[in-house]
């Protein structure tokens, strides 16, 4: 092997939000910190755990949100639009019929 051009090969601690701690080997040259592991990961405990490190669950129930009031806020301006039709008919049927 050639020297100097490989990665330098080292034991690190890998820190869980948790709070479990593994060592490893591993080219990383400082302690490494992870949201989860097999500690507490739903796969491996059957527990279920909702993990929403950047509120994406709060963004995507906002988007819900509004979505549902646009959708809401057309329902309202085609009903709106069907009544007036509605009246200018009746009214042009009355004029027909005199």
């Amino acid at each position: 092997m050639k020297k100097d051009i490989h990665p330098q090969y080292q034991d690190i601690t890998f820190t869980c939000a948790c709070g479990a701690k593994f060592v490893a080997g591993s080219t990383i040259k400082e302690d490494y910190k992870t949201e989860i592991c097999s500690n507490c990961h739903p796969f491996y405990t059957g527990k279920q755990k909702l993990i929403d490190a950047s509120g994406r669950v709060d963004k995507f129930m906002a988007k819900v949100k509004k979505a549902n009031a646009i959708k809401e806020t057309k329902a309202t301006k085609k009903t709106k639009k069907s009544s007036k039709t509605i009246k200018i008919t009746t009214e042009e049927k009355e004029a027909t019929e005199e």
